[in-house]
């Protein structure tokens, strides 16, 4: 049986009629499929100039206070699919650098590099805007730290995230926190750019903003997903 804790409640007086059911906790990789990306070598043989060649997704072209990868800077020849992984509007990716750890939810079609770690929700457990704020949280470094701690790892594979362990509320109860968590990142993020340069704690420790996704990904051509 999946071990539980009990989920956070606003007032301890709450009549045992009202409480919130306990959450499950359970393994990454029992919920989700986690792949590494990869990279077709040498790179520049297959960077192309055609508008309809595949996105090719690296750290750069991941915001610094938003959320969604909307656009690539370079695409790569449909060729080197074999030797990448593809990744679909709603996964997730993670950066795998011991920097670390930062989730981002593709709003486009493209390939990762082996800096990224695909995150797949293929059976729909998790609200993904939760899923994208519960990755990135505070306890999850602390387990892929815990777990590479005495190790010569210097990245995150896909095994050491896959032992973190995670809570697994209901989809409504993800959906109202992630709206909440939300709420704070915008507000977060406003004085940010209000106060440009301050270096209050507060500001340094959520960079992620509430930011939809504005790019299409306009090329019709259609590709298989790699193995």
């Amino acid at each position: 049986m999946p071990a539980k804790c009990a989920a956070p409640r606003a007032t301890a007086h709450l009549s045992q009629e009202y409480r919130t059911p306990a959450w499950e906790q359970r393994k990454l990789s029992e919920l989700v499929e986690i792949e590494r990306g990869g990279s077709p070598r040498p790179i520049e043989r297959y960077i192309t100039d055609d508008p309809c060649g595949l996105n090719w997704v690296k750290i750069g072209d991941a915001p610094e206070l938003g959320r969604y990868i909307t656009q690539t800077t370079e695409k790569i020849k449909p060729e080197g699919l074999a030797k990448t992984r593809q990744v679909y509007p709603g996964d997730l990716v993670l950066s795998n650098s011991m920097s670390f750890g930062r989730p981002y939810i593709m709003a486009i079609r493209g390939c990762i590099h082996d800096g990224w770690l695909l995150i797949r929700d293929a059976q729909k457990h998790f609200d993904p805007i939760f899923l994208c704020h519960m990755l990135g949280a505070p306890q999850m470094l602390n387990q892929y730290r815990m777990f590479a701690a005495g190790s010569t790892v210097n990245n995150l594979n896909k095994e050491l995230v896959g032992k973190a362990i995670v809570s697994l509320p209901s989809k409504d109860e993800q959906r109202e926190i992630g709206i909440v968590l939300d709420r704070l990142d915008s507000l977060i993020t406003l004085h940010q750019r209000k106060y440009d340069g301050c270096a209050n704690p507060l500001f340094s420790e959520r960079r992620i903003s509430c930011r939809k996704p504005s790019h299409q990904n306009r090329c019709s051509a259609t590709t298989t997903p790699s193995g």
